[in-house]
């Protein structure tokens, strides 16, 4: 085992790892920018790295920097996270030629799954089902709208090197084909450094549903389950949940299978993910494949009975996997909500600001992955998500109803965040019953981001009655802190903690 792993990201990840590492005898480095200099990550490693400011790419995308720390330290080995330069072959090669230790797949077989187009070649050629599509960029409008025709509209024109709904394009008719192309190109260029587009026919009403494989040095390929990841605004995952409400035992066998095909095919090692859509009729087709430990991987981990990224780092230091395939199944259910700091009301505007009071849920089957504490500031150079509130519950309806419980205790005040959207998400019908598909939440957008008179009207008044009635000096006292943040709380809960910071 490594005695020293440099973690080469920040926020909730860069803590996740940072745990794992020392609860496996590691020591930890991290890494920050200037920005991120009271981070809690910082704090909690065994030893921090300034490597420069704000802006990611002078500093969290600098992998020569990061290396030039690794090698600095002592550090054996890397663990990118997610994003940044997780998934960048050429980093994961030059951590290699600099005679360190990259905690996830080879370069090789990052560059194989990297590009769309040439996972889709790579699926195919190994007999994984594909959505019908084009396996080549597409050269013009003309040749797309040729493809288009054979497929039949609506098409999906998506970035080959992309990923996050960038460069992606739904056009239904014709007439829309040239300048959606162009779009998409532009914006592809703009995300990745590469205007490559292809086109694939478009699903209405699949589910998004996702299987991850564990991988060793030795031949090892194992998959662990499914997880259900329909529920997304403009192709981000909002919610996640393992099981799947649909993927029968019979389904899941099937789609296992299926990604530790894919993985093979690409000489995967480490932890991976391979993403589907799951068809009203039960048929499934191979989208992609993420080369990286996942941001949902916790429900994975609850109802697997595993910790991920410390076998990501065993598997690194050429540890052979114990378990076998009948080791892995689903027990109970996990939910995952990811808490950011954008205001759903206003377009999901991201918010910025200093957190001037957070309380966290706990109970049963509550787990808190964060990167933020009180004064934490929170500012715009970094993806917007705060933290990942995850539970865990015998059956769905339960785990449903302690996450609406969690979502109720968590208090962020001084910046507007997701929490109440996640409640009443959680509280619609369809949600409850699992009947969902990744274009349910863009059609019911409106519903969820509108406040009713019923829910935050109703109990924002109920705690203002309340302050009033126990302000001894007559005055009612509201807090700065954004009213979303609070809405759903409970009022007497508001009055004994105004009480103990002496706002009466």
């Amino acid at each position: 085992m490594f005695d020293k792993v440099l973690v080469a990201n920040r926020g909730e990840i860069a803590l996740r790892v940072i745990r794992a590492c020392q609860e496996l005898g590691i020591k930890a480095v991290a890494v920050y920018s200037e920005a991120d200099a009271r981070a809690p990550h910082v704090r909690e490693a065994d030893e921090a790295v300034c490597i420069g400011p704000p802006p990611s790419s002078q500093s969290y995308l600098l992998g020569d920097r990061i290396i030039e720390v690794a090698k600095r330290t002592g550090a054996q080995a890397i663990h990118p996270g997610y994003g940044f330069l997780s998934e960048r072959a050429w980093f994961a090669r030059a951590v290699r030629e600099a005679g360190l230790v990259f905690v996830g797949p080879p370069a090789e077989a990052i560059e194989a799954m990297g590009s769309k187009t040439a996972a889709r070649q790579l699926a195919i050629s190994a007999g994984v089902p594909v959505v019908p599509g084009t396996t080549e960029p597409l050269r013009d409008a003309e040749e797309a709208a040729a493809i288009a025709e054979s497929f039949g509209y609506p098409v999906l024109l998506k970035a080959a090197a992309g990923g996050g709904g960038k460069g992606m394009r739904i056009v239904r008719e014709p007439s829309e084909l040239a300048s959606a192309l162009g779009a998409a190109q532009r914006e592809a260029l703009n995300a990745f450094g590469d205007d490559a587009v292809y086109v694939e026919k478009y699903l209405d009403g699949p589910r998004h549903v996702e299987v991850q494989v564990l991988a060793d040095q030795h031949g090892n390929v194992l998959h662990l389950g499914e997880r259900e990841c329909s529920l997304q605004r403009r192709h981000q995952k909002m919610v996640e949940e393992a099981p799947s409400p649909v993927v029968t035992p019979a389904l899941r066998a099937r789609m296992g299978e299926t990604a530790v095909a894919a993985a093979r095919a690409a000489g995967y090692v480490n932890a991976g993910t391979c993403e589907f859509l799951l068809d009203t009729d039960g048929a499934f087709y191979f989208l992609e494949m993420n080369t990286r430990i996942q941001v949902e991987h916790p429900v994975t981990e609850l109802v697997m009975g595993i910790d991920l990224v410390q076998w990501q780092l065993r598997v690194a230091a050429g540890e052979r996997l114990p378990f076998d395939q009948k080791s892995f199944t689903p027990r109970g259910w996990a939910i995952e909500c990811r808490i950011t700091s954008e205001d759903p009301s206003n377009g999901f505007l991201p918010s910025t600001g200093r957190i001037t009071h957070l309380h966290l849920p706990s109970g049963p089957g509550v787990r808190w992955d964060g990167g933020i504490e009180d004064g934490s500031e929170i500012g715009l150079h970094y993806d917007p998500m705060l933290a990942k509130l995850i539970v865990h519950a015998p059956t769905r309806p339960l785990a449903i109803a302690r996450m609406r419980r969690a979502l109720r205790e968590l208090v962020i005040e001084g910046v507007e965040t997701s929490r109440d959207f996640h409640l009443r998400l959680l509280e619609h019908p369809d949600v409850q019953s699992g009947d969902m598909s990744i274009q349910w939440l863009e059609a019911h957008l409106t519903e969820l981001t509108s406040a009713s008179a019923s829910d935050e009207t109703v109990q924002l008044a109920a705690i203002a009655a309340a302050l009033a009635a126990h302000d001894d000096r007559g005055q009612a006292t509201v807090s700065n802190s954004p009213a979303s943040s609070r809405a759903t709380g409970s009022a007497w809960r508001d009055i004994a903690r105004r009480e103990s910071l002496g706002l009466g």
